[in-house]
């Protein structure tokens, strides 16, 4: 079988110039949403393998990364990307897709749920538990603006290579220097603030279609407790623990979150103990 080879372009949606690449399969949709300074490229070999299964794999630019618009002019807050989800799913004919959202991008993905039907199966991969009145999301954003200020400066590759720094597979780290590059760091207050004054458990609440909830062991971006919560918010949330993983699951433990997203995707889930 020969690899999936990507496509992609621009739409212009909800008053912005959306970026995105495709990895045409036969199976139903899949669109990924990536995290905070995640552009789309960082999550290819993930489309990719996907895509070799049959599935008809889509990766996003959230608006302010990769090649999608980004300025002084946007809003970069939780509503606006929902909305940018939502008009992305229209503009092409997506009936129901399985959104998986990393981090930031689940939080879009609970979002839309919460407010749209057009949202088939949402797949959270280790979003942040914070809400209004709970403890902080764990990653300090001094970090986060520290790996893009590096990036952006041509400096990324070398900063990750910090022991400090979780190790990335070789490729994959250079991809992210590289593509981290073009986040715009504005995006980063808009994200954390959100993390802590936007409720996820409310829209999750209010969600509809299915969901997963995928907790990364290792990373303590989400505890015990605030499992309990998820779960008491959605009464039908389906919660997989993934031993070992660190938030950046992708990158960190490929093997693991592809062997998650394709039971996901197979509708063989059970919940874990």
């Amino acid at each position: 079988m020969t690899e999936p080879r990507p496509d992609g372009g621009h739409v212009r949606i909800n008053n912005i110039r959306q970026h995105y690449l495709h990895y045409a399969g036969p199976k139903g949709a899949v669109v990924i949403v990536p995290g905070i300074v995640s552009p789309a490229a960082l999550w290819c070999h993930i489309a990719e393998a996907l895509a070799q299964d049959g599935h008809n794999t889509w990766i996003l630019d959230v608006r302010g990364r990769g090649l999608s618009e980004q300025g002084p002019h946007l809003d970069y807050g939780l509503d606006a990307c929902a909305h940018d989800l939502e008009a992305f799913l229209a503009a092409m004919n997506l009936d129901k897709p399985t959104v998986v959202g990393h981090s930031m991008g689940a939080r879009i993905g609970a979002r839309l749920a919460a407010r749209s039907d057009r949202i088939g199966h949402l797949v959270m991969l280790d979003p942040p538990a914070s809400a209004p009145g709970t403890r902080p999301y764990p990653i300090g954003s001094e970090r986060t603006r520290a790996m893009v200020e590096a990036a952006r400066r041509g400096e990324g590759d070398a900063y990750l290579q910090q022991p400090a720094i979780a190790p990335w597979p070789e490729p994959l780290r250079r991809q992210r220097a590289q593509w981290m590059a073009s986040c715009d760091p504005r995006v980063i207050d808009a994200a954390y603030r959100d993390f802590h004054e936007q409720d996820i458990y409310q829209d999750l609440a209010a969600t509809a279609c299915c969901a997963t909830l995928v907790v990364a062991m290792a990373s303590g971006v989400i505890n015990s407790g605030e499992v309990v919560r998820f779960q008491e918010s959605q009464p039908n949330l389906v919660v997989l623990r993934a031993e070992g993983a660190a938030h950046q699951l992708q990158a960190e433990n490929t093997d693991l979150c592809l062997s998650i997203l394709r039971q996901v995707l197979q509708q063989g889930v059970q919940e874990t103990t």
